[in-house]
């Protein structure tokens, strides 16, 4: 889809039910979770002064909430680089956070307690990171996916359950894609963020583009290392009395 049409596909009423827009206060509560979860690292396990990253995160979201405040109804490009560069932000902190918890595990000074947080925190972060990156890039974003024409969305990056359920029973079809015009939120990217991190693989919901197996695959590797290794150092300590 060219940026011709989805201009004027913007303009244009919205094919279905989804003509209210999706509601910014889930993403936007996962951004200042993933602040908080930032901010309150151990000061070994986190670049640079503790409130830089989390006040440029908190800035980016307070320009995002300027455009919509309640609801995704309108983008610009300008709009859509700030919410890309604010997921890629928290990704990167993250995983600087992740480089920053494994070197400290040959300190065997290193308090098993504070390193279980720390897992915690940094594999929260990742979740978060990656479940707003997936939610702006697949589909256009949050506004094409309500406002746009099937015809004229790009590509998918995943397939979700509902996408194939045309075929099953009643009770089941009454809620997907092609019969209700079901179309995935930022609740939905989160559970399969979550999955991802939790399974180190997909789950119900699958990567179609190169893109989306490259960012998932990403997330798997730092969500192991962060479970085989930190968890399981900061439990050895813990068990042999350390910390």
């Amino acid at each position: 889809m060219n940026s011709k049409s989805s201009a004027r596909a913007l303009d244009q009423d919205p094919p279905d039910d989804r003509s209210g827009g999706e509601h910014r206060i889930p993403p936007a509560l996962a951004v200042v979770l993933a602040a908080v979860a930032y901010a309150t690292l151990p000061s070994k396990i986190r670049f640079g002064p503790r409130l830089v990253v989390p006040g440029l995160e908190l800035l980016l979201l307070m320009a995002l909430l300027w455009t919509n405040p309640l609801r995704m109804n309108r983008h610009t490009r300008l709009s859509r680089a700030v919410s890309v560069v604010l997921a890629c932000l928290i990704i990167a902190a993250n995983l600087t956070g992740l480089g920053l918890l494994l070197a400290t595990l040959p300190d065997e000074k290193a308090s098993g307690t504070a390193l279980l947080i720390g897992g915690m925190q940094v594999w929260l972060t990742g979740v978060i990171g990656f479940a707003l990156l997936y939610w702006e890039l697949d589909r256009g974003g949050p506004v094409a996916r309500r406002r746009v024409t099937r015809e004229e969305l790009p590509p998918a990056d995943w397939r979700f359950s509902q996408d194939e359920n045309r075929e099953t029973v009643a009770e089941v079809r009454a809620s997907s894609s092609e019969t209700a015009g079901w179309m995935p939120t930022f609740v939905d990217y989160a559970y399969m963020s979550l999955t991802n991190s939790s399974a180190f693989s997909p789950t119900d919901t699958m990567p179609l583009s190169a893109r989306a197996k490259c960012l998932m695959g990403l997330q798997a590797s730092a969500a192991l290392f962060t479970s085989l290794l930190v968890v399981a150092r900061a439990v050895g300590s813990l068990g042999g009395g350390g910390g």
